[in-house]
């Protein structure tokens, strides 16, 4: 027998009931910006320097680039476009370079959980070592918001198999971890549910360029492209479009100007759509279907 997940109901897309995101929209559109900090000289994390040894300055350099220069840049294409971002957010950001966190925070950006580095991942973890984890990162991101973050993204996007689990007995209402459909579905854990928000594996600049080197104009390309195919899909069922991208990768000059073509091409669909944050399509979402009683 194959080992299964029944986290998840299957539900073909075709066959689900109507709905619509607030004042009618079809098409949900949210933009990821990851902001992460990395260890020097150790731990998990991109490459564009494999196989170089320690001490590797090329690498963390690289990343650092992002928190430098990548992420103001960004946040000044936010500002030209008057975007809200949903911000995934390692914890030790706010140590690292607190003038960032409060751009963010003084722009009313969403803060969603990502562990505290991507220099480690979940699913290295035990479940005890995992809770405190998950405990550590939300403590400091409250402390500092005022307020609990109410998603996650798993660094890496590598949760454990009991990770679900422990978001929701946190008092997380959902995840971004799990790539399997266009509209929010509810998933099953030991102690009721927690809500899988669309998160894109594809228009994500890790994979596309930094694993399968995608070209700047290629991956504007795709966005364009995926956006005008799920605006077109969405007048027969309601979805979300997701595009997720990282400082010290889209931050880059050459990358930021065929990003900047591609976000002025949605921009002028927006009476058209819902640009949105990952917490507002939860919260409309659970509000018109609420969770699962058993």
């Amino acid at each position: 027998m194959l080992r299964r997940n029944d986290r998840f109901v299957y539900s073909p897309i075709t066959q689900r009931p109507d709905f619509t995101w607030p004042d009618g929209k079809r098409l949900a559109v949210h933009l990821c910006l990851n902001m992460e900090h990395f260890a020097y000289n150790e731990g998990l994390g991109i490459s564009y320097s494999p196989g170089i040894p320690h001490p590797n300055s090329y690498n963390w350099g690289w990343r650092e680039y992002g928190n430098r220069v990548g992420v103001w840049r960004l946040i000044e294409l936010f500002d030209d476009f008057e975007l809200p971002v949903s911000v995934l957010l390692n914890s030790a950001v706010y140590e690292h370079c607190p003038q960032v966190t409060d751009a963010f925070h003084n722009r009313g950006y969403e803060i969603v959980g990502h562990g505290r580095s991507n220099s480690e991942h979940q699913n290295d973890f035990s479940e005890e070592e995992e809770r405190r984890l998950i405990a550590e990162a939300t403590e400091l991101m409250t402390r500092h918001e005022g307020r609990a973050p109410k998603g996650w993204l798993s660094p890496g996007v590598n949760p454990s198999d009991v990770t679900p689990d422990l978001l929701q007995e946190a008092g997380y209402s959902y995840i971004l971890d799990w790539p399997v459909d266009d509209q929010p579905v509810w998933m099953k854990t030991r102690a009721g549910h927690l809500l899988s928000v669309p998160y894109p594996h594809e228009i994500n600049d890790i994979p596309f360029v930094a694993l399968h080197h995608g070209q700047p104009d290629a991956f504007a390309r795709a966005i364009v492209d995926n956006f005008d195919e799920m605006l077109e899909q969405s007048r027969k069922q309601s979805l979300v479009f997701g595009i997720s991208i990282h400082t010290f990768l889209i931050g880059q000059p050459f990358r930021l100007r065929a990003f900047r073509q591609a976000i002025s091409h949605i921009t002028a669909h927006r009476k058209d759509i819902w640009l949105t944050t990952t917490g507002a399509i939860a919260d409309h979402y659970a509000g018109l279907f609420p969770a699962p009683e058993h």
